[in-house]
């Protein structure tokens, strides 16, 4: 095993053990949060699976990008959002059932909505599209619903076990997380230091910055429902968008714009997130 395929296993292991403690204190009443709240996940489905593949394609025929950008843009519209936003959400002061909620809603939802989103960009773009439901689920059982599934089976058989582990393996996840990225970014750096020019970045930040607004009007009144939606309509899992676009378009390499997507939503989200903690503190003040 090389050093690439280490740093890709301890990334994934974080992922896994992060949503595996997600389970651990997660209940069927925290899954069932948003299907509780018709109004919330109709305008929850309608901010990401609706409105940002809209954005994206407005972007794609407004401007003149590289193939290789509008393929990325497309990829992540229609892909679920990341397993560990729940996490970056929780710290910004979210509702934590909400975001884990929506997270299982949209991952079981994308085995579905991924295919026949591709199918109707085939017809818009002219452009022969597909992956089929099989691989799409797949990746988002194995990313996300798997270990959410076995961390509350596992609180359910072993509640007081899993108190005990929550935290440790917390923490672990985030030492495997940093030792799988920062190495993962020093290597990719120059090939992401290629894409910075043009459009690329424009593109992102204006992808990002429209995910953020459109979920924070959408979420409505609930400030903390605002801030949920807005980071699930920026935030896009990664992996399925870079798999969507390989199935589709294998010559080309999509690797350093993915990283370069993650890098400008990570930047890009800060002012919003500044602006949510100052909100909440001064409404706990007041």
């Amino acid at each position: 095993m090389d050093l690439k395929q280490i740093v890709l296993l301890a990334l994934q292991v974080s992922i896994m053990f992060t949503v595996f403690g997600f389970g651990l204190n997660a209940t069927v009443g925290d899954l069932l949060y948003v299907v509780r709240r018709p109004g919330l996940l109709a305008r929850s489905l309608l901010a990401v699976w609706v409105v940002m593949p809209a954005i994206a394609v407005g972007l794609v025929l407004a401007f003149h990008f590289r193939p290789e950008v509008e393929i990325v843009l497309i990829a992540l519209a229609i892909s679920p959002v990341p397993p560990l936003l729940p996490t970056k959400e929780v710290k910004a002061g979210g509702h934590s059932d909400f975001g884990v909620g929506l997270m299982a809603i949209l991952c079981l939802l994308s085995i579905v909505a991924v295919p026949l989103a591709l199918e109707l960009l085939e017809r818009v773009t002219g452009h022969p599209l597909g992956m089929a439901p099989g691989a799409v689920a797949a990746l988002v059982v194995k990313a996300a619903l798997a270990p959410l599934l076995a961390g509350m089976v596992f609180r359910a058989a072993l509640p007081a076990i899993a108190g005990r582990i929550a935290k440790p393996m917390a923490l672990v996840a985030k030492v495997l997380l940093l030792v799988a990225a920062v190495p993962l970014l020093i290597v990719a750096m120059p090939a992401i230091g290629a894409e910075i020019g043009g459009l690329t970045v424009a593109a992102m930040v204006i992808f990002v910055v429209a995910g953020l607004a459109i979920g924070h009007l959408l979420g409505g009144p609930d400030p903390d429902h605002s801030m949920v939606l807005a980071l699930s309509a920026a935030c896009r899992h990664p992996a399925i968008a870079l798999a969507i676009a390989a199935a589709n378009f294998p010559n080309l390499r999509f690797g350093a714009i993915i990283l370069l997507y993650v890098l400008v939503n990570g930047v890009a989200a800060i002012p919003y997130l500044t602006w949510q903690k100052r909100r909440k503190q001064q409404g706990l003040v007041a």
